[in-house]
């Protein structure tokens, strides 16, 4: 066992070194890897928050990300057109993941030539003609390895089932980041995960979305070197009970449905929008975080385990048992977080399990039927016994405070809708009116460039409000 776990990292270490930017999986290192699977299936579940970065989920193995070239993308998909994926990946118990039909039809994976070796970052750093001058680390030029003297552990910020997250401080740049550093040798299964968070962040580039500098690889441990943002939405409305300032409210979300859009526009679904992964800048800059469950859904599967977002910002499509979706899972809970933040409470506060979740959920919105939501009657576990049978409501009528914003309830309604086909996408709910008193000038930004560059865009105080006072 320990020469087939020792052979694994091997590869995994090899894999990483001198390709990082071919993403796709090799047959012998998934075959490896999924006999693993098999007694490594039941894992702690160890949540903690920290930093933005949860550990959530993390341990859950799953299929590796495998990008497709951008041409073979259908040219008249839309980010707002929630299109389904008819062929999905398995996490079941059969984990045979590339099976060689699905194989023959992702000919199109990208595998670019090995790069010459570069010098390492240490060394540009001591031979630089500008030594004062600050340089960014080697993960943007064509390696993504730095070296681990390069960072500082300053202090532990939390820890998970396979990570450990610190403050630490890079040598290189003079800057304060978080060091993400995950155990290869304990867990054969977390690297997939990990492995998956750093195909997509390394591509992901946009303001609002967090950035990862740099990997650093040592015998035991693979450490992503993200940029430090000091705080989470969770915790910022944790320090401001009973709601934000509406215009607060307003930039954030707007942050927020401008970095889906740009992972949706590239077919990546986040699949676990939630406060906790959603890090605050002390300017207010909003950024996505947290990758691990992410999954671009341009790559022909079975289907997508439906357990994947946190039960409350879970929409009722997945809770019913649902594993086809699109980029309309990661706008459910946009929904909830934007009526959360006017409210300061949770939206669907569900206590013991799926259904208690589903009757939080069907007493403000009502129950679906087939004439309200065509196939909601065969989803597994669409269980008339278990549901009660609701009428719909507005739903300023069950949190009031939406009526007191222009367009407030509108948009919560056009996010929250219970058939997934109904819900707006990110770019259109970025044209919705509620963003009508915004500046022109946010919508003609690159993709790298702040909000808050824009003349007049800052955060405001926020008000001194009641936790209950909603």
């Amino acid at each position: 066992m320990r020469e087939k776990k020792g052979g694994a990292l091997q590869k995994l270490k090899k894999r990483l070194s001198h390709s990082f930017g071919r993403l796709s999986i090799s047959r012998e290192d998934h075959d490896e890897t999924t006999n693993n699977h098999h007694h490594h299936h039941n894992r702690s579940n160890n949540k903690m928050p920290y930093n933005g970065y949860s550990e959530e989920y993390l341990d859950r193995l799953e299929n590796g990300n495998i990008p497709v070239d951008n041409k073979s993308y259908n040219k008249h998909w839309s980010a707002s057109d929630h299109g389904q994926v008819h062929r999905q990946l398995s996490v079941s118990s059969d984990s045979k993941l590339l099976d060689d039909d699905i194989r023959e039809e992702t000919r199109v994976i990208m595998r670019p030539k090995k790069p010459p070796r570069p010098k390492s970052e240490v060394f540009l750093n001591k031979h630089d003609p500008h030594p004062r001058r600050k340089r960014f680390s080697a993960f943007g030029g064509d390696s993504p390895f730095g070296k681990s003297e390069a960072y500082v552990k300053l202090e532990q910020l939390g820890e998970g089932s396979y990570a450990t997250v610190f403050k630490g401080f890079s040598n290189l740049t003079n800057q304060v980041v978080a060091l993400k550093e995950i155990r290869l040798q304990e867990e054969e299964g977390a690297p997939f995960t990990a492995i998956r968070e750093a195909s997509l962040l390394k591509e992901l580039k946009h303001a609002n979305i967090v950035t990862l500098h740099d990997i650093v690889h040592t015998r035991e441990t693979l450490t992503f070197v993200f940029e430090y943002v000091n705080t989470d939405l969770s915790q910022y409305m944790e320090r401001h009970p009973g709601g934000l300032d509406h215009r607060n409210v307003r930039l954030f979300l707007f942050q927020l449905l401008r970095g889906l859009t740009y992972c949706h526009k590239r077919r990546v679904l986040h699949r676990d929008v939630k406060p906790q992964n959603l890090l605050i800048s002390e300017i207010g800059e909003l950024k996505l975080a947290d990758f691990g469950l992410a999954r671009a859904k341009s790559v022909p599967s079975h289907t997508y385990s439906h357990e994947v977002v946190t039960l409350w910002y879970r929409p009722p499509d997945v809770l019913l048992g649902s594993t086809e979706y699109s980029t309309s899972l990661d706008m459910w809970g946009v929904g909830c977080i934007f009526v959360e933040m006017i409210t300061g409470v949770p939206t669907f506060p569900g206590i013991r399990d799926t259904f208690d979740q589903l009757d939080k959920i069907f007493r403000i919105l009502g129950t679906p039927i087939e004439e309200t939501w065509t196939g909601v009657t065969h989803l597994p576990s669409y269980k008339p016994h278990k549901l009660g049978f609701y009428r719909p409501r507005k739903l300023g009528l069950s949190f009031p405070r939406l009526y007191d914003i222009v367009e407030g309830e509108a948009m919560a309604s056009a996010l929250l809708q219970l058939n997934p086909e109904d819900r707006i996408g990110a770019d259109n709910g970025l044209q919705h009116s509620y963003f009508a008193q915004l500046p022109k000038k946010l919508y003609e930004l690159p993709d790298e460039t702040s909000i808050f560059t824009v003349e007049g865009i800052y955060l405001y105080p926020e008000p001194n409000r009641d936790r209950h006072n909603n």
